[in-house]
């Protein structure tokens, strides 16, 4: 009796071990670039911020903690299970943090998580970013589907999920939990070739 093969993977391993995490370039100046340990600050001071925190219940508390998330998010590339990156003007000024993080080759699928800092809020950063990344996990590397959830109590976040192609795909109910307790999520997904 001859058994059926498995499908092949939609994304050889070793595609992203085997090169450094690119430097992506957004439209209007921006820069999607690997964290370094001279972000710490920002990053820290990051998760000060209030509307962060909302939404954020995973938080480093000293930058020694900050440089050893860095250091994760190298390991991760290296390994395969994502890409972090820092969302700068011309590379230089931290404006925020976007990743790619969960990844399947199998199926090619990936979860996309972003913020931005206040001073970067309503400008298109945080919709630009994620455009950007989408387009290269999509057209570049392969992935076939790209996902994205959020508080249904975060309006903003959803504006830049459905500005980016991002379409609203339902409601997780009670799928996360959050400082002040458990929070329904809006499940959005983009496609490739949709």
């Amino acid at each position: 009796m001859t058994r059926a093969l498995s499908t092949p993977p939609v994304i050889a391993s070793g595609l992203l071990a085997d090169s450094p995490q690119p430097v992506l370039r957004v439209t209007g100046g921006l820069l999607l670039r690997p964290w370094e340990d001279t972000d710490a600050p920002p990053f820290l001071s990051a998760y000060q911020d209030g509307e962060i925190r909302l939404w954020h219940t995973r938080r480093p508390s000293t930058e020694v903690q900050v440089r050893e998330w860095f250091e994760t998010y190298r390991q991760d590339w290296k390994r395969e299970k994502g890409g972090h990156w820092a969302i700068t003007r011309d590379g230089a000024e931290v404006l925020g943090r976007i990743a790619l993080r969960g990844l399947d080759f199998d199926d090619g699928i990936a979860d996309v998580a972003y913020w931005v800092l206040p001073a970067a809020r309503g400008a298109g950063v945080a919709s630009r970013a994620l455009s950007a990344l989408t387009t290269w996990a999509l057209e570049e590397i392969g992935f076939h589907r790209l996902e994205l959830d959020h508080s249904t109590r975060n309006p903003a976040s959803c504006r830049v999920a459905i500005k980016s192609g991002y379409l609203l795909e339902g409601t997780k109910r009670s799928a996360a939990l959050h400082d002040d307790g458990r929070h329904d999520m809006h499940l959005h997904a983009r496609i490739r070739d949709y």
